[in-house]
């Protein structure tokens, strides 16, 4: 396995997305995921030397969550990194940041996460997280976990267009260290993947990547 450094820490190039897990009967349900499945993907990933497992509270209607708690207790600990993300991309969750935060630690069986994500930074929310309260105080909350110690590295995804990442980190661009952007080499100018890469770059700020295969 690849291995790239993040501060100090040995990541895989190659990490396990939870969006898409596989799911029992017809395939209909998004809440019915196939534990067993998952949890031999999971094995064969580690034993592969994948270390990076990247879930979120809407995933699956959040069973993705649950599965990928109890797949991974089954290792120890150290040996792989969990990405989890604060679902701020719904105004429902503005505010909740304590309990939504609370309540995946307790899904994931974990008592930090290694990284943790604003989720879906877009237009349909970039205006709450510039105005004032900063969407009722969430990044502030996170950015303080971070700082703490039970988020290990604090960081964002983003689906709207250039100019909404490049407001975020006008804002929030010292608080964040790393970001998630859709990006691969056939689709380079697919959500400004090519602008988003430099400005990242501008800032200094490493990417993970998602949706890397067309």
């Amino acid at each position: 396995m690849i291995i790239r450094q993040f501060k100090g820490e040995d990541i895989s190039l190659y990490g396990m997305g939870c969006m898409r897990l596989p799911k029992l009967g017809d395939g209909s349900d998004d809440s019915a995921v196939d534990e067993a499945a998952v949890q031999e993907m999971v094995d064969l990933a580690i034993e592969q030397g994948v270390n990076y497992f990247d879930t979120a509270w809407g995933y699956h209607n959040g069973v993705s969550e649950q599965v990928m708690g109890r797949c991974l207790a089954k290792h120890p600990r150290e040996s792989f990194f969990l990405a989890d993300k604060f679902p701020g991309y719904d105004s429902a969750n503005w505010g909740k940041h304590e309990e939504i935060f609370a309540q995946q630690l307790q899904r994931c069986q974990v008592d930090r996460f290694d990284f943790y994500l604003v989720h879906n930074v877009c237009e349909m929310n970039i205006d709450a997280y510039l105005d004032e309260d900063g969407a009722y105080g969430d990044v502030a909350y996170l950015a303080r976990l971070r700082d703490e110690g039970t988020i290990g590295h604090l960081g964002f995804s983003v689906h709207g267009h250039y100019d909404v990442m490049r407001a975020f980190l006008e804002k929030y661009g010292d608080q964040m260290e790393f970001v998630q952007i859709q990006l691969n080499y056939i689709d380079y100018g697919f959500q400004d993947a090519k602008l988003k890469l430099e400005l990242a770059a501008e800032y200094g700020l490493p990417v993970i990547v998602m949706e890397p295969l067309r």
